[in-house]
């Protein structure tokens, strides 16, 4: 591709989109056990839903869900840029799904901290 010069801020948007992917991949294991401890009985899942209380936890669902939202918004705009080729629209669609998570994220902190 001769004379590409991609924009600054889709080199952005494509690292932070690896990058929560990545982070996400890593939270699955947690996932997994809070789901088996489930299976083990109430008393289990008890304690792990007594951890989870902890304002380091709480916390971490915050990023767990500015994580989800830059992942989810971040593949909309890509599947909007192939399948409707809207490709000349991809800064305003980066700084949508920018916006978006932040908003999320301060709903998110609001519900939980508010």
């Amino acid at each position: 591709m001769a004379g590409y010069k991609p924009h600054r801020l889709s080199h952005w948007a494509a690292l932070l989109q690896r990058l929560s992917g990545l982070l996400l991949a890593l939270f699955l294991p947690l996932h997994f056990l809070a789901l088996g401890l489930a299976l083990d009985g109430a008393a289990a899942l008890d304690g792990f839903l007594t951890w989870t209380d902890t304002p380091l936890v709480k916390l971490s669902e915050v990023v767990l869900v500015g994580l989800l939202s830059l992942h989810f918004l971040g593949g909309i705009r890509l599947l909007m840029m192939e399948l409707l080729a809207w490709s000349e629209m991809e800064k305003t669609m980066i700084s949508i799904a920018g916006g978006a998570t932040v908003f999320f994220v301060a709903a998110f902190l609001l519900n939980v901290f508010g």
